[in-house]
């Protein structure tokens, strides 16, 4: 019998821990860990990796802290755009939606696709038609609003050096920069973060799934989808090898295939989780430019949370034990 473990992200970036409080740190340490914990309990009361993985990605949708669903990013025309995938390891089923602005929880439509359509990936008013037929919470394209990521936009927008493309290089930041962060007061450079959020699991019947979903990247263009509505790119979920969900710069993610290259790794490779997650993050990905990381666990409950970036918000719990979280890249993280 495998322990089941839930594993999962909120993004990764520039490292900035010198300009934060610790009251902000413990902020973002205790909802990682609550959502952990959350999907433990679904894991322990017997339910599919697939619930867990959805529920916990609902939960990081419903969490400002983090870009995805409320407090998602604002696009380059002051709207949102956000995009979500879940993937079930036992039969390769996937559903996925992309560009929707009126969803509460892209990643229940997501799902929905899956179970409820003949399709894998819906778009803009499709999917939110679908959504709304399916009877999932609709609501005004405002509410994923917040002034915070206004605030983050309007900085964007103004500076010279991010625009789109953003460094999340922390040993290369301007000194004016890092002056800046002081007035962020987060762990990671809220204008220098990849915000996607995801979760992946392995359940007490060996089953494994992913769950990714994102707001994309602050000042992009209309229309820009990224790697997490991909399968293979930024969510896969296989019960032979692995299940993976991926954080960064979506492009590089997806002319990697970065998620799917694990498991092909694994499985043609026979390299370990280990060793296939780390060629992929630090080796692969870094050639194409391409920053960040991901999460995933094998079909054996091993996982991995290896990023390229100066941190991730990551955390991870097996059931009957307590839940771990880390944001940097240092053993104290």
């Amino acid at each position: 019998m495998t322990t089941p473990v839930i594993v999962i992200h909120g993004g990764a970036g520039a490292l900035s821990r010198n300009s934060m409080s610790s009251q902000k740190e413990q902020t973002y340490r205790q909802s990682l860990a609550q959502i952990v914990a959350a999907g433990q309990a679904i894991l322990a009361a017997g339910c599919s990796a697939l619930d867990a993985v959805t529920e916990a990605v609902r939960l990081l949708e419903e969490d400002p802290l983090f870009n995805a669903g409320y407090g998602s990013v604002f696009t380059h025309q002051q709207t949102h755009e956000l995009d979500a995938c879940v993937m079930d390891g036992r039969n390769l089923q996937a559903g996925a939606v992309c560009g929707v602005a009126r969803i509460r929880h892209p990643i229940l439509a997501a799902r929905a696709v899956m179970e409820h359509s003949p399709h894998l990936l819906l778009s803009a008013q499709g999917a939110e038609d679908f959504a709304a037929a399916q009877g999932l919470a609709m609501v005004d394209e405002n509410f994923f609003s917040t002034d915070e990521r206004l605030q983050q936009l309007i900085r964007v927008q103004a500076s010279d050096t991010y625009q789109i493309a953003l460094d999340h290089d922390g040993q290369r930041l301007s000194e004016s920069t890092i002056r800046g962060l002081d007035d962020h007061d987060e762990p990671l450079d809220p204008d220098k973060k990849y915000g996607t959020v995801g979760a992946v699991a392995i359940d007490a019947k060996g089953n494994l799934a992913a769950a990714t979903s994102t707001g994309g990247m602050t000042n992009k263009m209309l229309g820009r989808i990224g790697d997490s509505p991909i399968v293979g790119a930024g969510c896969y979920a296989n019960n032979q090898t692995v299940a993976v969900s991926s954080t960064g710069t979506g492009e590089a993610f997806m002319r990697a295939v970065a998620a799917y290259d694990v498991s092909a790794l694994m499985e043609y490779a026979d390299l370990s989780l280990a060793e296939a997650t780390q060629r992929v993050v630090m080796d692969k990905l870094l050639k194409l430019d391409g920053s960040g990381g991901m999460i995933a666990v094998d079909a054996a409950g091993n996982i991995a949370l290896p990023f390229n970036s100066e941190g991730m918000y990551r955390g991870y719990g097996y059931v009957g034990g307590l839940p771990k979280v880390g944001i940097y890249g240092d053993p104290e993280s």
